[in-house]
């Protein structure tokens, strides 16, 4: 158990689980938490997080920072997702063994699993497979960060555990139609498509103002605001339409970002590198351990659960010449379970909870 005044630093409290793991931590009466956003410490430089680490000297570390996006930006940027993502692990991780810091959680991503993994996916199905091209940057740097956790605990008796988040929504997630993941961007898309269907271009300027789309912001003309939708997918002939990327039959499995931030919490807790491994053999491999709910759904499900939500009266099409990156993705828990969490959010109270957070 960590004690309350224990000196705890949370990598990326800015981000969607870094952010829950920080109110967590607060919640609980975790009182010594340290923060540093970018502008004042750039995980990626070497020294920077040499000097940091020398002078506050943490017990415990969250590792939540990393350079993350949706489809497009990860095929679009392998070489920032790859050298970034290794930097940050890299520095933070070996930064925390140097200075010898008690107990370390390490965040990746189910994207590190095979293309063709079995499902559910079990942790043992790592690296038995080919990974999907339009990830594989991102998923490769992840795949270093367990094995560099693994290597440290196994050679200097390190404590350091990594969890493997399924695809996560909740509060601070990021709506950049740009840059985000799946089901903000489709909240977001079906909330605009929702005023466009009603001509209600004060709610459209509204949302413009506060998350400009390419530069596209509130004081546009109306023609502006129309074609950037149409880009995006909204369009208005008779009726308004929506249409999103690939066939909507990918299956994805979706956690709550605050149980995501318990399950951290927990695991730092109550849990040690050795409870993770107590069951292996003569190798001790696959040390790293899946968060999620083990309960998955279509994107096309998706889509009509959110447009549900809001209301969105118009059609939702899917544009089959673009990709839809792995059709399955689903985590197995059982090892998560066996720790003793499991999550409580289910996807359709927290499609409630994510669009009043929108709205907010």
């Amino acid at each position: 158990m960590m004690n309350k005044a224990a000196k705890i630093y949370i990598a990326g409290h800015r981000g969607l689980v870094g952010s829950a793991i920080l109110k967590n931590l607060q919640n609980k009466g975790y009182s010594n938490l340290v923060t540093r956003t970018h502008k004042e410490l750039d995980l990626v430089d070497t020294a920077s997080v040499a000097e940091f680490f020398a002078k506050e000297q943490p017990e415990y570390v969250y590792l939540a920072a990393a350079k993350v996006g949706g489809i497009i930006a990860n095929n679009t940027y392998r070489a920032d997702f790859i050298y970034e993502n290794l930097m940050i692990q890299n520095n933070v991780i070996h930064q925390s063994y140097l200075h010898k810091v008690k107990k370390l959680l390490f965040l990746g991503s189910t994207c590190i699993y095979p293309k063709q993994a079995p499902q559910p996916m079990p942790e043992n199905c790592l690296m038995t497979g080919v990974l999907e091209y339009t990830n594989e940057p991102y998923a490769i740097a992840k795949i270093a960060g367990i094995k560099m956790c693994e290597s440290y605990n196994l050679q200097y008796g390190t404590n350091f555990i990594s969890v493997m988040p399924t695809n996560l929504y909740g509060p601070n997630d990021n709506f950049n139609l740009e840059t985000s993941h799946v089901l903000p961007a489709i909240i977001r898309k079906i909330h605009l498509a929702k005023a466009f269907e009603t001509s209600n271009f004060e709610v459209i300027r509204q949302d413009l103002q506060k998350r400009p789309i390419e530069g596209v912001d509130e004081n546009a003309s109306e023609s502006e605001i129309i074609s950037i939708l149409r880009k995006y997918g909204i369009v208005k002939n008779n009726d308004v339409s929506l249409s999103l990327w690939g066939s909507g039959k990918p299956m994805r499995e979706f956690l709550w970002s605050e149980d995501m931030a318990d399950a951290s919490v927990f695991i730092m807790e109550q849990r040690n590198f050795g409870d993770i491994t107590a069951s292996c053999r003569d190798e001790i491999t696959n040390t790293h351990v899946n968060i999620g709910t083990g309960v998955e759904i279509s994107i096309r499900q998706l889509a009509i659960a959110i447009q549900n939500e809001i209301g969105f009266k118009g059609e939702i099409m899917f544009d089959t010449d673009k990709p839809d990156g792995t059709l399955r993705k689903l985590t197995d828990p059982s090892k998560l379970h066996a720790l003793g969490w499991k999550h409580t959010v289910e996807l359709e109270d927290g499609i409630k909870k994510m669009y009043a957070h929108y709205l907010k």
